[in-house]
């Protein structure tokens, strides 16, 4: 059975505003990983308390500040943020900490935007080496939800991991954004599917949950089991009807039952 990590920041809805709250309507369930994405908004404190008392994994965070690592001007701010969020991971017992690239630069060639990313990268696994955690680089969509972001192509993310050249780096890929991009899996991962680290699905149109939209989410899922994928899989997706609803079927897509 594959690891599922609910998002806390649209599933579970219904226990209420506070993020410990839907940790533990996660576990009854029968979740056991969850991902958030901002941490300094939240009480960590409620949030650690949650975690520990049902045993649910924190899979993942966000690194804060998001700056745009296209621009190689603001590295050490960038990396100070890194160890930062570093701190949360450890703190929290997340294994994954998430990055993206952030706003392509007007005037600005793809090629040294695509190097400063690499740089800044370089130094952020220095960070990460004896934490045990590891960054996921996300590329986003420019089509419908992202507009004017640098990274969206799940090729070009593969490159930035590879060239970084770290165990402590992997590619998050979230295949929402791939496929509004028009993205096909055989074609973008190819042999490089080691480099990716997690996965996260919503169905087109919408974000809503897998199954409500266009998606042929079998065929999909089995391009990445036959590419030799057995990682995580996040829900990262706005439910239509109450979650633990949305999860029966979603839950039984990912695991290759329907």
């Amino acid at each position: 059975m594959n690891v599922l990590a609910a998002n806390m920041e649209w599933l579970f809805t219904e226990a209420g505003e506070s993020t410990a709250n839907r940790i533990r309507a996660a576990a009854k369930h029968g979740l056991r990983s969850v991902e958030i994405w901002g941490w300094r908004d939240k009480d960590l404190g409620a949030i650690e308390g949650a975690l520990r008392d049902t045993g649910v994994q924190l899979l993942s965070l966000i690194v804060e500040p998001q700056l745009n690592i296209t621009d190689p001007a603001i590295r050490e701010r960038y990396l100070t943020g890194v160890r930062e969020s570093l701190n949360i991971a450890v703190q929290l017992g997340a294994p994954y900490l998430v990055v993206v690239a952030g706003d392509e630069m007007a005037g600005v060639s793809r090629t040294t935007q695509h190097d400063s990313v690499v740089d800044t990268l370089r130094g952020a696994v220095k960070i990460l080496e004896q934490s045990g955690v590891t960054l996921l680089l996300e590329p986003l969509n420019t089509k419908v939800d992202h507009i004017g972001t640098y990274l969206w192509s799940t090729r070009e993310g593969l490159d930035i991991v590879r060239e970084v050249g770290s165990p402590h780096l992997k590619l998050l890929l979230d295949a929402y954004h791939a496929l509004v991009m028009g993205e096909h899996f055989e074609e973008v991962i190819g042999e490089d599917i080691a480099l990716i680290g997690h996965v996260q699905v919503a169905d087109i149109p919408g974000r809503h949950e897998p199954g409500t939209g266009k998606i042929d989410w079998a065929q999909q899922l089995g391009i990445l089991r036959g590419l030799g994928y057995t990682g995580s899989f996040g829900m990262e997706y706005m439910p239509t009807v109450e979650t633990g609803q949305s999860l029966v079927a979603v839950t039984a897509m990912v695991n290759g039952l329907v």
